[in-house]
């Protein structure tokens, strides 16, 4: 076989022979497979979606009824009527608190990949997850500073 050629492999896959000087039977080129193909199923697959969620709303518009009453213009408050102004304001105090608790708390979730390699990242990892937590830590001397713990 010439240098260069194409025979089958593993599996019935061309391999190359060996190019290279010193004739090595398992140093070879696997052929790679062409994926563009791919593109265009995942194009289509976004045009048919498109079409179809389009397709929907239309109908929809063109079935859904359209009377307007002034029942329906009402602002419905979950079926209970609505009380004062919808313009009052809301203390959200309570927002930032509950903000802070997610985000520390979805911090805390990131140390469990780091306990469970805690041997194996060595002190690197250690560095690592210090950093990590003096950060979190800035993070909290700056709320506290804010006010942002307090529920008033």
């Amino acid at each position: 076989m010439q240098r260069g050629s194409t025979k089958l492999g593993l599996g019935r896959n061309p391999v190359s022979s060996p190019v290279c000087s010193h004739g090595n039977p398992y140093v070879g080129f696997l052929s790679v497979p062409d994926y563009s193909l791919s593109y265009v199923y995942v194009f289509a697959f976004f045009v048919v979606g498109a079409i179809f969620v389009t397709v929907l709303l239309t109908l929809a518009r063109l079935v859904a009824p359209r009377k307007a009453t002034k029942e329906k213009l009402r602002t419905y408050e979950s079926g209970e009527e609505p009380v004062g102004q919808a313009w009052g304001r809301y203390p959200t105090h309570f927002y930032v608190f509950a903000l802070l608790f997610v985000v520390f708390d979805v911090e805390v979730i990131f140390l469990f990949p780091w306990a469970v390699l805690f041997r194996a990242l060595g002190v690197t990892g250690l560095i690592e997850v210090i950093v990590f937590i003096a950060i979190l830590v800035v993070g909290l001397y700056y709320a506290w500073k804010k006010d942002a713990l307090n529920w008033y």
